[in-house]
């Protein structure tokens, strides 16, 4: 109201003062968490007033910052941040206790996990609608969310009695080879704010498992669920008389340099951006650590002219539109043979314009639909609309800000723009989703490839021909290569993660567990003498 009457200039400047004091009033005396509708905020051991550090206690004397409700633009609570002296305790802390956690027999370890993990499902519900109060996605991505960092500690608890190495066999008579995979130290975890718990379960369920420490610097406007995940994690490592193997540490700018820069750091898991993410690569190479980047997707869904078209159809609305398209696996171009084009396009702006029935806030059973994340998204939707619109882009449906309180736009279409346009290269955090027309597979394979980032990627295809094409040497380049299902979304059991732009880390399953450990290989003598490799005299 008052910004309204501050545009028509009808109210006095001791009118706009007093208003700007009561609407200051109102909102430090109605936070949500004490609000009895959102309850589980204090089940959670949330406050008003949170500390954002645990270094073994909690603590926190940076700046006090607020967690806002994307979806209504209230105040959920307040988390006092860390400052970069608070980062330092966390590193000794984390460090100490790493030398005490991987002396300890990894199934052991594995156990702790596993106790984890059922902790975890004691606080799916809770926690997920954190998830979706804080990030703004819906509730039933929201508890998925946390069914994720559940699925990953079950999958760790398997690999604390399975990350082997192996015996190879030696050229030289009674010496054998042996591979013994050892546990780096401490890992260090800055996530983003689309996936607030998920991405930290991902990395800390795996290290944890095969004898790391974890500090977590999670996303600054997530912070709540940064600090109800670890005092779930850490309330079970207290219950067992273990040291702070896992720390937290909610900061800005400054910690975030701080643990990039620090030798005691020695894996850096990154999730953000590309821009962001190359800094972070180089100046962790700087000091010959290791480092392993999650970043953006510009991701393609290619329906070929024998695709189950209602599958592919189906595929494309939740690729598009779920998170209200701030997944890093998100589609962001949808490419289809030109013999279904038209159709296709018809019946996916129906769902669109049906969808605006869904729109609302992410705790409502009802709603499929949520809010960007804050105003800057709604800044990059907007301004990206009104580049495609200038390079000849034609708005199939929605386009505009949806006039509610919260950061809520119309998910959009946009045709009418050639494949390689500038618009279509550029990944854009929003529900935007440009729609071309391919002649054949392989110019639509090529198209795939051509943008910078190689996340996640999809064909429907009735063609078993089509489908090897499309998964063999010269078909997608993405970390993710799906048939007959979206890209957007994926399972634990198989390594996440992109190629090119997108930063070449892997996450979660199959042998991504290797980027948390060092490689050490050993060759054991046997014999009573001393042959040299390669049949080397040396006398």
């Amino acid at each position: 109201m008052i910004s309204t009457v501050l545009r028509t200039g009808a109210i006095r400047g001791d009118q706009i003062a007093r208003g700007l004091r009561l609407n200051t009033l109102r909102m430090a005396s109605t936070y949500l968490v004490e609000n009895s509708k959102y309850s589980f905020l204090k089940d959670l051991g949330l406050g008003k007033v949170n500390s954002g550090v645990f270094n073994g206690e909690w603590t926190g004397t940076g700046e006090v910052v607020k967690s806002i409700d994307p979806a209504s633009g209230d105040v959920i609570a307040e988390v006092k941040t860390g400052t970069v002296a608070e980062l330092e305790k966390c590193l000794e802390v984390g460090t100490t206790a790493y030398h005490q956690w991987k002396n300890l027999p990894a199934p052991y370890r594995g156990e702790i996990v596993r106790q984890i993990g059922d902790e975890l499902r004691k606080y799916r519900e809770p926690l997920g609608k954190l998830v979706s109060l804080e990030m703004g996605k819906i509730m039933a991505e929201g508890v998925g969310e946390v069914q994720e960092f559940v699925d990953i500690c079950d999958y760790a608890v398997g690999l604390s009695r399975m990350f082997a190495g192996q015996i190879l066999p030696s050229e030289r008579a009674k010496h054998t080879i042996i591979e013994k995979w050892n546990p780096l130290g401490l890992i260090g975890v800055i996530s983003a704010f689309n996936f607030p718990c998920a991405v930290f379960g991902w990395n800390a369920a795996i290290a944890l498992a095969v004898g790391n420490s974890v500090l977590w610097k999670g996303a600054p406007s997530t912070p709540l669920v940064s600090i109800a995940t670890t005092k779930i994690v850490t309330d079970v490592l207290k219950r067992n008389n273990l040291p702070p193997v896992v720390t937290l540490c909610q900061g800005g700018t400054d910690v975030g340099k701080k643990m990039v820069a620090d030798e005691r750091v020695k894996l850096l898991s990154f999730t953000g951006s590309t821009a962001v993410g190359r800094e972070v690569g180089v100046e962790v190479q700087r000091r010959f650590g290791k480092f392993l980047l999650e970043l953006g997707g510009n991701n393609a869904l290619i329906i070929n002219d024998d695709a189950p078209t209602d599958m592919a159809l189906d595929a494309a609305f939740f690729g598009c539109i779920g998170t209200a398209g701030q997944r890093c696996t998100s589609t962001r171009r949808l490419i289809i043979h030109e013999k279904l084009y038209d159709e296709f396009v018809t019946k996916l702006v129906k769902r669109y314009n049906n969808l605006l029935k869904r729109v609302g806030h992410p705790l409502e059973e009802s709603t499929l639909y949520g809010p960007l994340h804050n105003q800057q998204a709604v800044n990059n939707y907007k301004n990206t609309l009104a580049e495609a619109v200038k390079l000849g882009g034609k708005v199939e449906c929605g386009g505009k800000v949806i006039d509610r309180p919260g950061f809520f736009v119309e998910p959009t279409i946009v045709t009418n723009l050639p494949h390689d346009s500038p618009v279509v290269h550029k990944e854009t955090f929003a529900p935007i989703v440009y729609i071309l027309k391919a002649k054949n597979l392989n110019e639509a394979i090529e198209w795939n490839n051509e943008v910078d980032h190689g996340l996640s990627s999809s064909l429907f295809t009735s063609n078993i021909g089509s489908a090897f094409q499309w998964i063999g040497e010269g078909g997608s380049d993405c970390g993710i290569v799906n048939i007959n299902t979206s890209p957007s979304g994926a399972e634990i059991g198989g390594a996440f993660g992109g190629e090119k732009h997108t930063g070449g880390g892997r996450e979660s399953g199959s042998d991504a567990w290797k980027q948390y450990v060092r490689r050490s290989t050993i060759t054991v003598n046997h014999s009573p003498d001393l042959p040299l490799a390669q049949g080397l005299v040396f006398e």
